[in-house]
């Protein structure tokens, strides 16, 4: 990655493999079964400063951009113990906040955010919505006693909400002029009355855990509000392409870790007096993935320069298309790490077979494979629409 990586983001990725390193997959599995969370790797990450590696220095962040927390998380999840709530709280958040929060919103949370003392999750994701964000019916209204703002609506697939302070919810105001409604973002107290939640369960080997939230005549304060009332959908995307880029870093780490384990097997598991590696069979899928992995990962490096470059429209055809090739990627080589195991794929021993699960949700999460599609069949090729 020498072209296109510069010395300190090199030395950075080197460092962060370190630490992963001394974690490793069977710290995470543990943590798992333990019904815990990874917060004694997020507490080291976060005092060698690599939680807000991408937020302002004078926030107490490292000054970078996308372009090196995904690096964090794909160094991470190549050693096997991937920090998913990078994606939510730094990557996510800390960006919105950052771009658009007021200076209050900014020193209230951007300095805990960076030093991993205080969490956020996103709140998008609706029961009839799906994908589609322009269907969010989450409605936040002006409250005509305090000035302030009250929220209802439901959302569902929320990661962290349980170990998160607050999580940023988009709802949609009604537009005075057109009576039409407009995404906009709120930052929701966990405590917050009326604000509940339920875990969903999921098929999924993660310590993150996902919460059904209701939101029944939720009471914000004015400056509950991150951004401008009128931004609409740039500060939504702002957020929102950020998301692509490290889901791409989580899909990306997950695919190299099951590479890196099978290619172990294959260098050393004998079945015919050489190598099972060394039948064509074997090696060439392998071969493939390891292609297929790399091209993700130069869109990757595009989307997330485009997008620290400031260019958010350019940005948003190459996160969709990094997370598009990054999730294929990665439910391609997990299958074929765990076919070259055989059996072993299958065992507890070897902890690939629930990384199935896992990698099929970089084709699902945050947006669909079929709406990527969608997104660059209409806005990269100009065809029409289906709907």
């Amino acid at each position: 990655m020498s072209l296109i990586e510069t010395e300190e983001q090199q030395a950075l990725r080197a460092a962060v493999a370190a630490l992963g390193k001394r974690y490793g997959r069977e710290y995470f599995t543990r943590v798992v079964a333990e019904g815990k969370h990874t917060d004694d790797l997020w507490a080291e990450a976060a005092k060698l400063g690599y939680l807000g590696v991408n937020l302002p220095e004078e926030y107490g962040g490292g000054g970078g951009g996308i372009t090196e927390l995904a690096l964090v998380l794909e160094e991470l999840g190549a050693a096997g113990c991937p920090l998913l709530m990078l994606v939510v709280s730094p990557a996510i958040c800390g960006t919105v906040i950052a771009r658009f929060g007021t200076e209050e919103q900014k020193r209230q949370w951007l300095p805990g955010l960076a030093d991993g003392s205080r969490k956020m999750a996103f709140g998008i994701t609706e029961p009839d919505a799906g994908s589609n964000s322009h269907r969010i019916t989450t409605t936040a209204r002006r409250d005509p006693e305090t000035g302030g703002w009250i929220l209802n609506g439901r959302k569902v697939f929320i990661s962290g909400v349980d170990i998160a302070e607050a999580t940023l919810i988009v709802g949609r105001t009604e537009d005075a002029r057109t009576g039409k409604l407009k995404p906009c973002l709120f930052i929701v107290p966990r405590d917050a009355p009326g604000f509940s939640r339920s875990p969903i369960e999921m098929e999924l080997a993660a310590p993150e855990k996902q919460f059904e939230l209701v939101l029944d005549d939720v009471r914000l304060p004015a400056d509950a509000l991150v951004g401008d009332e009128d931004a609409g959908l740039l500060q939504l995307f702002a957020g929102l392409n950020p998301e692509r880029i490290m889901t791409a870093a989580f899909a990306l780490g997950m695919a190299r870790y099951a590479l890196g384990r099978a290619l172990e097997y294959a260098r050393d598991r004998q079945v015919w007096k050489v190598p099972v590696g060394a039948h064509q069979a074997i090696a060439h899928p392998l071969a493939q993935c390891h292609i297929d992995i790399e091209l993700a990962r130069l869109m990757m490096h595009k989307a997330a320069h485009l997008y620290d470059s400031g260019d958010d429209m350019g940005a948003g055809e190459a996160a969709n298309m990094a997370k598009y090739a990054a999730g294929e990627a990665a439910v391609k080589t997990v299958d074929q790490a765990v076919h070259t195991l055989g059996g072993n794929g299958l065992t507890a021993e070897y902890g690939l077979a629930s990384m199935i699960t896992a990698a099929r949700v970089a084709r699902i999460a945050p947006v669909s494979r079929e709406m990527i599609l969608n997104f660059v069949s209409h806005q990269s090729l100009g065809l029409p629409k289906s709907y």
